[in-house]
C-alpha cells in the first residue's frame, strides 16, 4: 500500500465524520469513487468505529481480507468511502450502510447481512453508447449499461447487486420518499411534495413534506440535493446510527495526535 498525503482536519469536506479541533491532520483520501466527498476507509476504521488505533493496524486488518466494501475485499486504507456504500465485517458479523447524517456528515447505519448484498445508487445522467445500449452514470462514479433505457431517468434511484443487476427502482416523483444529502437540510427525510422546474439555467427545486405539528412542516431545497430512497433504508437510523464523532472516546488519542507531525500522527 502506498503512503498517501495528509489532510488538515479544519479544511476537510463537511461530509467527513471527524473531529475538527482535537488534532491537526488526518489521512487524505486516495483516488477512487465519490470524488472529494469520499471519506478514507482509515477514518471510518479508526475514528468512527474504533476498530484500529493506527494506520499500521488498519493495514494488517485489510491484508487479511476481512473488510469488504460493496462486496469486494479492500486493501487500501485511503480508499474513499461514500454515500450508500456497504461495509461488511464478516468475522464480526457486522454490516453497515453509509448514510447521510445530520448536517451532511456521513454516518454508518447497521443493517442485516441480507441487505449487504446490494446498494442504492442515484442516476446522475444517461446517454447512448455505441452498440445501441444506454449507459447510466451513477452518483459514485460507476457506469451501468442497460437495454430498456425508457424505464430510467436522471434523478431516479436504483438498487443493484454486485453483478450490476438492477433489483429495484425508485422514481423521482411526487410522493416518493427522499433524503437530502447536501445543503442545510442534509440528513433530513420526507416525502417529495412538489418538483419545481426552474427556467433557463437556474437550479430546479423540490418541496419536501415532513410529519410535524404545523401544516407547512417540511423544507425546500435544490432538486439535485435529494435522493429517492426506500423506507427500508430508514429503519432504526436515528436510534442505531454509529455516532459520527466516533464509536469510542477520541479525546485522549486525538489530543495526542494534535501536536504530532503529519508523519507521526499517520503512522502511530
Amino acid at each position: 500500500m502506498s503512503r498517501g498525503g495528509h489532510q488538515k482536519r479544519l479544511s476537510a469536506p463537511d461530509s467527513w465524520p471527524i473531529e475538527r479541533k482535537t488534532a491537526v491532520f488526518t489521512v487524505k483520501a486516495g483516488a477512487g469513487p465519490h470524488g472529494q466527498r469520499g471519506v478514507p476507509l482509515l477514518v471510518l476504521l479508526r475514528d468512527v468505529l474504533g476498530y484500529v488505533d493506527s494506520r499500521r493496524e488498519a493495514r494488517y486488518a485489510l491484508d487479511q481480507g476481512s473488510v469488504l466494501v460493496n462486496g469486494e475485499a479492500i486493501g487500501d486504507a485511503e480508499r474513499p468511502i461514500g454515500m450508500f456504500d456497504i461495509l461488511a465485517f464478516a468475522e464480526r458479523e457486522e454490516f453497515y450502510r453509509v448514510f447521510p447524517g445530520e448536517g451532511g456528515r456521513l454516518a454508518l447505519t447497521p443493517i442485516e447481512e441480507g441487505a449487504a448484498d446490494s446498494k442504492l445508487a442515484k442516476i446522475i445522467d444517461k446517454r447512448q453508447v455505441p452498440g445501441g445500449e444506454t449507459q447510466l452514470n451513477l452518483h459514485d462514479g460507476r457506469n451501468l449499461l442497460i437495454e430498456n433505457s425508457e424505464e430510467y431517468s436522471p434523478g431516479d434511484s436504483i438498487v443493484i447487486d454486485y453483478d450490476d443487476e438492477v433489483l429495484a427502482q425508485f422514481e423521482l416523483e411526487e410522493g416518493a420518499l427522499v433524503t437530502a444529502v447536501r445543503g442545510q437540510h442534509a440528513g433530513e427525510i420526507g416525502e417529495l411534495e412538489e418538483y419545481v422546474a426552474a427556467p433557463g439555467s437556474s437550479d430546479n427545486s423540490v418541496r419536501v413534506a415532513q410529519n410535524g405539528e404545523s401544516d407547512d412542516a417540511g423544507f425546500e431545497t435544490i432538486a439535485d440535493y435529494v435522493v429517492v430512497i426506500d423506507e427500508n433504508f430508514t429503519g432504526g437510523r436515528a436510534e442505531e446510527t454509529v455516532a459520527t464523532d466516533g464509536g469510542r472516546d477520541l479525546s485522549a488519542t486525538e489530543t495526542d495526535r494534535s501536536s504530532a507531525t503529519p508523519e507521526e500522527s499517520d503512522t502511530e
